[in-house]
């Protein structure tokens, strides 16, 4: 049965992987795309916690959790931490509705693949995955119901990061990640023309914007454990990224195109002008991208249970974006609030398979940072998970599926108000890499 639940985890991924149509969110229009790293699927069932830092899981969203203790001296021999390998995707459902009108988009994205080697007290982690993603299609109808405007976009900002960590003592652990970003972004606009008779000119104005984006941040974190009683253990977190810069190599052209006068879509280009941005000092640009700081707070029994919060503040008013900028949204500083933690009813049981489990759940509430006519973009979610134990009982290796519902976005000044569900499954893999042979 295991076996089975791996091969579909597998097939899952991989298919997210292929498809990489990562958002079919309108709001993915504005600054660089809708945010997609939100930690591991792990992080994600709680709430979106990274507080939780352990000796079986890579947690992506503190460097801290490269080092710590051993997970036990009854475990690897009391030498080290396991090397941990993660791998996810993830499947979303989501109903856009209007005022007026009300459809669905459904994608499927490559989450995340990551590895965490332990050496002594210091800690590595290594991985990739996608950080912003855009995916949109939207019409701008006059107040007689006509189509006066199509935009449609496409791409995103991926990252490879590199981090170390560094056991300071029994409690504190420090870290920190390099983040190398890179992607691009491309958008079309279409504006509609109509002859007297309100029929579609054959012929249209199309324009195309692309920017390729790279650039460097960093991602600082800290953590520190310790028992308050025999049985309670507390954990408090700290990350902090400072805000950094992004560069943009940008072009734009303008097409005449043929299109159908039914489904508006475009049949033919005739000719192409490229713009001169360098006049306009928008060839190359550079974008900030905000600073985050997160503090987290939770408290336990090791290998129990857990409960813990988390609060993230973002700089976003300090992002900007001259080639896609527009004259309906701004942004202003984010933060979200997150609620979340697990139960293992008994993690060593010799029967009972369901024991060994891990039942997760948590909730958050987020200002995005976004405010389009004057309207405030939030965000609320919550979310439900399982962890189910594969392979070899001492590695502690496990399977790992989340279920998030929510909703952003609103109906007011004719928005959209998203309502999704994301279907998250992971796997995460331990091993003993560095094990030294012994013989009697």
């Amino acid at each position: 049965m295991i076996k089975r639940f791996i091969v579909i985890c597998i097939t899952i991924i991989g298919s997210a992987a292929f498809a990489q149509q990562g958002t079919g969110s309108p709001y993915s229009f504005y600054g660089i795309g809708s945010l997609k790293f939100k930690g591991t699927v792990e992080n994600r069932s709680m709430g979106g916690i990274g507080v939780y830092l352990d000796s079986i899981h890579v947690n992506l969203k503190n460097p801290a959790s490269y080092a710590g203790n051993p997970l036990n001296g009854t475990y690897f021999n009391g030498e080290s931490r396991p090397v941990k390998f993660t791998v996810a995707g993830t499947m979303s459902n989501t109903t856009l509705k209007s005022n007026t009108a009300e459809g669905d988009a459904n994608t499927a994205i490559f989450d995340y693949l990551a590895i965490s080697v332990p050496v002594g007290k210091l800690g590595f982690g290594f991985g990739l995955l996608p950080f912003t993603s855009v995916g949109y299609k939207l019409d701008d109808i006059n107040d007689d119901g006509v189509i006066v405007n199509r935009f449609s976009g496409e791409g995103g900002l991926n990252r490879v990061f590199a981090g170390v960590g560094y056991q300071i003592t029994e409690k504190l652990s420090v870290g920190v990640d390099f983040n190398y970003n890179f992607g691009n972004i491309q958008n079309n606009a279409l504006e509609v023309e109509y002859t007297p008779e309100g029929d579609v000119v054959q012929y249209q104005t199309d324009e195309y914007n692309r920017s390729d984006l790279s650039g460097l941040n960093l991602n600082f974190g800290l953590n520190y454990k310790t028992m308050v009683t025999d049985k309670l253990e507390l954990s408090a977190t700290t990350t902090y990224a400072p805000g950094s810069k992004l560069n943009s190599k940008n072009e734009r052209t303008f097409s005449t195109v043929t299109v159908d006068g039914t489904t508006l879509e475009t049949t033919a280009t005739s000719s192409t002008i490229d713009a001169n941005l360098e006049a306009q000092n928008l060839k190359k640009t550079k974008l900030t991208l905000p600073g985050t700081l997160a503090l987290g707070l939770g408290i336990g029994q090791p290998k129990s249970w857990f409960v813990g919060a988390e609060y993230t503040y973002q700089n976003a008013s300090d992002f900007s974006n001259p080639v896609f900028s527009n004259e309906i949204s701004t942004f202003e500083n984010s933060s979200q609030i997150a609620v979340g933690g697990f139960y293992i009813p008994d993690y060593n049981a010799f029967s009972g398979y369901h024991k060994r489990m891990v039942y997760r759940a948590g909730f958050n509430f987020a200002n995005t940072g976004l405010v389009i006519k004057d309207e405030s973009i939030k965000e609320f979610g919550i979310s439900f998970g399982l962890g189910l134990p594969v392979g070899r009982r001492n590695l502690f290796s496990n399977a790992n599926v989340g279920l998030e519902f929510g909703k952003r976005g609103t109906t007011n000044q004719n928005l959209i108000q998203e309502n999704f569900m994301n279907f998250n499954v992971s796997l995460s893999l331990n091993s003993r890499w560095f094990e030294q042979k012994k013989y009697n």
